[in-house]
């Protein structure tokens, strides 16, 4: 006879509930959207969240190019890169990386408040990021929602 009055649900991937989210990065703090979006696609704001398993939400984040940075940050912030050469360390400033790929300071941010294996790069593949209003996932039918209601 069972006589526990609850259970430790744990989803799995037929079990997950996954949505669409739209998101507007217009005005936003960078590490701030970052952090939100990371929670949204990991699925801590679910119940039934589960920590090996991608139970998150897929997310897509628009108007990437008006994101706000405090501070001194847009001219000393520098992304690094590594080509394979030797004395092929490359820097970037936000500045910089922003006039050519917008869209990159957002997803190299959320990538980096991700878990650091297999199910943080699944994570990140249901990231979306664009530049301006205009997505290609009208199809999916997103939910709008706005970012600061979350914690």
């Amino acid at each position: 006879m069972d006589t526990l009055s609850y259970k430790t649900i744990s989803a799995n991937k037929s079990t997950v509930d996954k949505q669409w989210l739209l998101v507007d990065a217009e005005g936003q703090t960078l590490g701030r959207l970052a952090s939100k979006v990371a929670k949204l696609l990991r699925g801590k704001h679910k119940p039934n969240f589960t920590p090996h398993v991608d139970c998150g939400d897929n997310v897509i984040v628009i108007n990437a190019e008006k994101i706000n940075l405090t501070g001194n940050k847009w001219a000393d912030k520098t992304y690094s890169r590594y080509t394979g050469y030797p004395g092929g360390q490359r820097s970037t400033t936000a500045q910089e990386l922003l006039e050519k790929h917008p869209e990159r300071i957002v997803e190299k941010s959320v990538k980096g408040m991700l878990p650091k294996n297999k199910l943080g790069a699944d994570l990140f593949r249901n990231l979306k990021v664009y530049v301006g209003a205009e997505h290609g996932q009208e199809a999916q039918k997103p939910k709008a929602i706005n970012i600061n209601d979350y914690k």
